[in-house]
């Protein structure tokens, strides 16, 4: 006899109490607990005849040099920007978790990858938050042809996995898992509980039927993915979609994969035939302008080069304390690097505000861009422009010295294909990542932050 009982639930961290509070003793969230009820059933007993007492005294394990490998072939998603994020393409039977901002553009990434899949693998299109004559509006305006693509618009989840048995696609995808339920829960849809139950069933489903899932999560106001932790841990691979509103770039990022790495970048550009592959992202982040504060620099998003140009003003602060600003720059970083500009450089920038900027709304995080950042600086406070046609690679250390980076090879290949003549560098370089002869660059290398400035600006420090 299965009986009811009732807990309480809070729906922003998952802490399960018996009664309810107005606030979440864990996570200190107001109003997050709701009521929820639950079925327990009597445990079973273990009798001679089940599968357990059957295996008593023998042991299930084998050694693991004697388990056969099974290759695995992986299913293109159409898009090489999306396969480079997933390591290579879609793994059968794997869960792909894709979260982002509402309007980003998520839907219309997995229908333009499913119709692209489905010219040679069968491919379902479950939407929970459409009906199916608004996805084929959508399919519509982005011209494509026909495939063999499924759709289902349901929200049940027992009426999802009774098609998912019967039609045993190679790739399904749920858009979105929030808003699925599951009826023998008794809590709205996009709770914790019907997302982690959904989420489980789901998966049990794909592995079973070696099915690929494309799962669409929502993000809260803070920018994570809504539902409880478990939904990350349950799947095989969590990306996130990003982008600016104000602008057209889209980037895809991997924030865990079981089957590939975690610190490639996909860049996209919305237009109006929808999501088209950017082959050359630096062409989003620089400019043909000379202007003073303006200096270039070669990030790298895991394999990938970019050339990012790095702006910044330096103007006389009228306050006793001046204004530091940086987007798309770390401000703790910033703050370093002012600190050994004016320590070891007898520059007095306390008495200037700085503001900085990466251009084109991406974020660096990488030490490497710290030189480029000291020249922007300089360049903005001496009114003097940079050379054209220079990149600046290197970090900087606490005492003014420059260190070497990694993939530098990769990033010097990256300025010489676009058309880049001079480099300059740390000069503690170990001689087996570059070679002069290499490039087609004057390489400079520098050991401290004011010979590199001093190479690059024309300027004596």
């Amino acid at each position: 006899m299965k009986r009811t009982s009732t807990i309480f639930i809070c729906q922003n961290c998952g802490a399960k109490t018996s009664q309810f509070f107005g606030k979440c003793s864990s996570c200190e969230a107001w109003n997050s607990i709701i009521e929820e009820k639950i079925f327990a059933s009597e445990s079973k007993k273990i009798t001679k005849n089940s599968p357990r007492s059957q295996q008593k005294g023998k042991y299930r394990s084998e050694l693991i040099s004697s388990i056969q490998e099974n290759p695995i072939t992986r299913l293109s998603s159409g898009y090489m920007e999306f396969d480079r994020v997933l390591g290579g393409g879609l793994v059968p039977g794997s869960l792909v978790l894709i979260g982002g901002d509402p309007g980003i553009g998520k839907s219309t990434l997995l229908l333009q990858a499913a119709n692209q899949i489905a010219q040679q693998h069968s491919v379902i299109y479950m939407t929970a938050e459409e009906s199916a004559s608004q996805v084929q509006m959508r399919w519509n305006r982005l011209k494509k042809t026909d495939s063999n693509l499924h759709i289902l618009s349901e929200t049940d989840l027992e009426i999802i996995i009774e098609e998912l048995e019967k039609f045993r696609p190679s790739v399904a995808i749920i858009d979105s898992i929030q808003a699925l339920q599951d009826h023998t829960i008794c809590s709205t849809p996009g709770s914790i509980t019907q997302v982690r139950e959904c989420a489980a069933a789901l998966q049990q489903i794909a592995k079973s039927k070696n099915i690929t899932l494309l799962i669409v999560g929502h993000v809260t106001k803070e920018g994570m993915l809504a539902g409880p932790k478990v939904l990350e841990h349950l799947v095989d691979t969590v990306l996130t979609f990003e982008g600016d509103r104000f602008a057209s770039h889209r980037l895809l990022r991997a924030v865990k994969n079981r089957f590939g790495a975690t610190n490639e970048l996909g860049v996209f550009e919305m237009q109006g035939e929808g999501l088209v592959e950017v082959s050359n992202p630096s062409e989003l982040f620089l400019s043909d302008e000379n202007a003073t504060g303006v200096a270039t620099i070669v990030a790298c998003e895991g394999t990938r080069p970019l050339a990012i140009d790095i702006q910044a003003l330096i103007n006389q602060t009228t306050y006793a304390s001046p204004k530091r600003t940086a987007t798309g720059i770390e401000g703790n970083r910033l703050h370093q690097i002012l600190a050994v500009i004016e320590k070891h450089m007898q520059l007095a920038l306390s008495r200037f505000d700085c503001y900085l900027a990466v251009a084109g709304g991406l974020e660096v995080d990488e030490p490497a861009a710290d030189l480029g950042i000291a020249a922007a600086v300089i360049s903005s406070y001496k009114n003097v422009q940079l050379p054209p046609g220079t990149i600046l690679i290197g970090e900087i250390g606490l005492g003014g010295q420059l260190r070497s980076v990694g993939q530098l090879s990769i990033r010097l290949k990256e300025a010489e294909r676009l058309g880049f003549e001079r480099a300059v560098i740390p000069g503690k370089t170990p001689k087996n990542q570059i070679s002069q002869k290499e490039f087609n660059l004057e390489i400079i290398e520098a050991s401290t932050i004011s010979e590199a400035l001093s190479f690059a600006l024309g300027l004596n420090f």
